[in-house]
């Protein structure tokens, strides 16, 4: 009867902590709503189809833009450091699981010791072998959901990191493309420049000759050799930056550089890749579903949230259970064992408000946290804006700019003719055939602004990644690392 009676505080301490464990410190954590509009304010593309984003780049009419994402997706090393941080982040959630089990430590030791006793002239030596094995154990009781939160946090750095994983592709998908278009816009230009430096060449030389004839003025012959040598140094510049967009091209596919000339030099390529066009359908809401930074962004924030209640948990009495269990023998004597099991209970009294500074910074990180995502809502929003408004405008533009360039082709010929047969200056030649380069150049210029224009809506747009609804987002932290993301993207599957 005495033994319960001393017992019995221990029960009722412990049936008062299990009662203290069904109590939550903070409400389950919800996603925030997206506050954005209920529409595009800009002008949607039409004319394109109703279909999912997945494999876009290959529906370009030029094979090398799916080739060349292919080639940055297998030899990228930002693809390969977003790998890296998903396994770090899996093997904190491991480490994360791991808190809520018992630890069992074992242990083992054999000695073998040498004393010596003098007994009057003799010196007695013994040889005496201690051997001991024992077990540790140890399991936190998670009474406040410290051990809770701590896993629900590394669950959502885990979802995070994958997101971040997708969201590189869709980037550097996105760049790549990007810069091939760039560079076959960039060849186009250098033709167009240096074809301008030739006709440059040939007026020069006419004029020399006139000049050497008394047929024109010196000054004539001055003007048509500044003109020539500024034509090629635009053409000699045009090539210098198509040289620098094919050595970013090899940066971003990790290929070897003749590798990646045979692509995207090889015969019959056309001038400016071609994308097939697409319908936008979605709202702005949608932009939280469809793109992986904003996904990554809410799993962070879900993160910071279990940080406010594992740092509010840390408040709290803590309760665990320990016990050991050991056996020891000296030589052929028979072994002694022992044990020992019971609970600790360790109650934070004072200490200077450090629990409650972590506590407020915990909650701060959230706001900030919180703040960010509201930011990249907006920034998300505004990219998607922005990419339909350019490519309205492109659009827009084509068949001024196309028209343009017609016209002064015939201004330029006309003008041509009317200064071999003396009626016009070659002053009047010069601008002449500076406006027809410059509309040439406007015109490549607005068909490759609107196939980037394409791309920056593909990639605001979240570039064919999506969540399906059968796992929203606030089911995240609930869910497996394996079966926390039903992703679908362009080019493979979650590492």
């Amino acid at each position: 009867m005495e033994q319960n009676r001393t017992r019995r505080p221990w029960l009722v301490a412990m049936a008062s902590s299990v009662a203290l464990c069904a109590c939550a410190l903070q409400p389950p954590y919800q996603p925030p709503p997206a506050d954005t509009a209920t529409g595009w304010h800009a002008e949607l593309p039409h004319g394109g189809t109703v279909e999912n984003l997945i494999g876009w780049w290959g529906r370009f009419d030029d094979p090398a833009v799916a080739e060349l994402v292919r080639m940055a997706e297998t030899g990228s090393p930002t693809l390969a450091k977003a790998v890296a941080r998903i396994n770090g982040a899996r093997a904190t959630l491991s480490s994360s699981n791991a808190d809520a089990w018992p630890s069992l430590t074992g242990s083992g030791s054999v000695t073998r010791a040498k004393s010596n006793m003098a007994l009057g002239n003799a010196t007695i030596t013994s040889l005496t072998t201690t051997r001991s094995i024992g077990q540790d154990a140890s399991w936190e009781i998670d009474l406040f959901g410290k051990v809770r939160s701590a896993r629900e946090s590394s669950q959502a750095q885990l979802d995070a990191r994958i997101d971040d994983w997708h969201d590189a592709r869709v980037s550097l998908a996105a760049e790549v493309a990007d810069t091939y278009v760039q560079y076959r816009a960039c060849r186009q230009l250098a033709r167009a420049y240096e074809q301008s430096a030739s006709s440059y060449a040939q007026t020069e030389n006419a004029t020399r000759a006139a000049v050497g004839a008394g047929m024109s003025a010196a000054s004539d012959g001055y003007l048509a050799a500044a003109s020539t040598a500024s034509a090629r140094a635009a053409a000699t510049q045009q090539n210098v930056a198509c040289e620098e967009l094919v050595k970013s091209l090899v940066a971003l596919t990790g290929a070897d550089e003749p590798t990646l000339r045979n692509i995207v030099d090889r015969a019959g390529a056309p001038d400016v890749p071609e994308p097939a066009a697409f319908r936008v359908e979605s709202i702005p809401t949608d932009l939280v579903r469809q793109r992986p930074d904003l996904a990554s962004s809410e799993r962070a924030l879900a993160a910071a949230y279990a940080d406010i209640g594992q740092a509010r948990a840390n408040r709290f009495p803590s309760l665990s259970l320990s016990g050991s269990m050991t056996v020891s023998a000296t030589n052929l004597s028979a072994p002694l064992s022992g044990w020992s099991f019971g609970p600790n209970l360790s109650v934070p009294l004072f200490d200077a408000g450090k629990r409650r500074a972590a506590v407020d910074s915990a909650q701060a990180s959230y706001d900030a946290q919180l703040a960010a995502y509201r930011s990249a809502v907006l920034t998300a929003v505004k990219e998607v804006e922005v990419a339909l408004v350019d490519l309205d405008g492109a659009a827009r533009r084509s068949d001024d700019t196309h028209r343009a360039a017609e016209q002064y082709r015939h201004y330029e010929h006309a003008t041509k003719i009317n200064w071999r047969a003396g009626f016009d200056t070659l002053l009047t030649l010069e601008q002449a055939r500076r406006s027809l380069t410059s509309a040439e150049i406007a015109t490549i210029e607005q068909q490759r602004d609107r196939v980037r224009s394409w791309i920056a809506l593909y990639k605001a747009l979240g570039g064919g990644w999506q969540v399906t609804s059968a796992t929203p987002l606030s089911s995240h932290a609930a869910t497996a690392p394996a079966a926390a993301h039903a992703l679908v993207f362009s080019q493979g599957t979650t590492p």
